[in-house]
């Protein structure tokens, strides 16, 4: 295994967010100040976005749509952003030209996600569709910034959503519990109480469990179909870095100086013992690859650590940062390791072998 630096660069602010475009060809990275900027895949810097003149929070390139044809439409590229001025904005990923936007009000707008164009489609919407959540308010965008449909108002402050691996719902966290929206007709298909704030929410790639990381340090595990549900707590800190592997096995979490490595095969993680993987400080970053299985953790004391979790031992490469990681972000090919730092640092590292 052979880990290289490709490219460096340096933002004017923490990286509160990065994303890749879905070929790969385009990394957008955004500064807490409020600019984005995009990077091609050598790191050459393409454009630099106003993004949001307050904040900006989040950063998310649309997938590539396949109609239910088969056929796949002519490529294009669609950046949404948001931030602390309550509006969605969506860029030309390739000129870097603003296409539309859409004003939510004034709460901020903190989380973003597209729904994954296989599955099924969503009645009267054309793909690509966009969630964001706004204060208390979740609604689904289309790229020319008009409003498909707004769902009731959550009791709380949203905290998280994650659309199922399948696109046929989404779940969306706040403070007292999880509800689960059908994206199809809109109606809340289950409601989970859980009873303190939810940092982050993730689905296994096979749609089997639904897992929370929550402030009162616990890791708690939805079963939707078979309606369970299990708890992990003891954890050092509120669980906010969650990433299952490409199999649905494992699920990697922070909360701690180590990063847990949780089996997530037959019964579930409750009661097993995790794959500890050791850091010296408290990890602030993970994230399995898409399609393979190599897991990238970071923590407070700057350094990253490439793992192989099924290997003996696991740990292939350590690299040192100037600062704490804040994001991570494999390319589609699993090739590419974007990590941005608290102090604006980027760093892309290529994985061969």
């Amino acid at each position: 295994m052979n880990l290289s630096k490709t490219w460096v660069a340096q933002l004017d602010d923490y990286v509160i967010d990065l994303a890749w475009s879905p070929d790969g060809r385009t990394l957008a990275l955004a500064s807490a100040a409020g600019p984005v900027t995009l990077f091609d895949a050598a790191g050459a810097r393409l454009h630099t976005l106003p993004g949001h003149a307050d904040g900006t929070n989040a950063v998310a390139f649309a997938p590539a749509v396949i109609p239910e044809s088969g056929d796949r439409q002519p490529e294009r590229s669609i950046l949404a952003s948001c931030g602390q001025d309550g509006s969605v904005r969506f860029w030309d990923g390739v000129s870097g030209t603003q296409t539309a936007e859409a004003a939510l009000g004034h709460a901020w707008l903190e989380h973003l996600a597209w729904r994954p164009v296989t599955g099924y489609p969503v009645s009267g919407i054309r793909n690509p569709v966009l969630a964001a959540a706004a204060g208390r308010k979740l609604v689904l965008l289309q790229p020319d910034g008009s409003i498909a449909h707004a769902f009731k108002d959550a009791p709380k402050t949203l905290s998280a959503l994650a659309w199922h691996p399948r696109g046929g719902a989404i779940a969306v966290a706040y403070f007292g519990g999880v509800c689960l929206w059908a994206a199809d007709d809109f109606r809340a298909q289950r409601e989970y109480a859980y009873g303190s704030a939810i940092s982050a929410l993730v689905w296994s790639p096979d749609g089997r469990w639904l897992v929370a990381g929550a402030q009162d340090n616990a890791v708690h595990l939805w079963l939707p179909e078979e309606d369970q549900e299990f708890h992990m707590s003891g954890y050092e800190t509120k669980v906010r870095e969650l990433s299952f592997s490409h199999d649905s096995r494992w699920l990697a979490t922070g909360g701690a100086r180590d990063a847990c490595v949780w089996d997530c095969s037959g019964a579930g993680p409750e009661g097993r013992e995790p794959l500890a993987l050791p850091h010296a400080d408290r990890v602030c970053a993970v994230a399995f690859q898409h399609a393979h299985g190599l897991l990238a953790t970071a923590a407070n004391d700057h350094e990253v650590e490439l793992w192989s979790p099924t290997r003996q031992p696991p740990l292939i490469a350590t690299v040192r940062l100037t600062a704490p990681a804040s994001k991570f972000a494999w390319s589609p090919d699993d090739t590419l390791l974007a990590i941005g730092s608290q102090k604006g640092g980027v760093l892309v590292l290529k994985v061969e072998g």
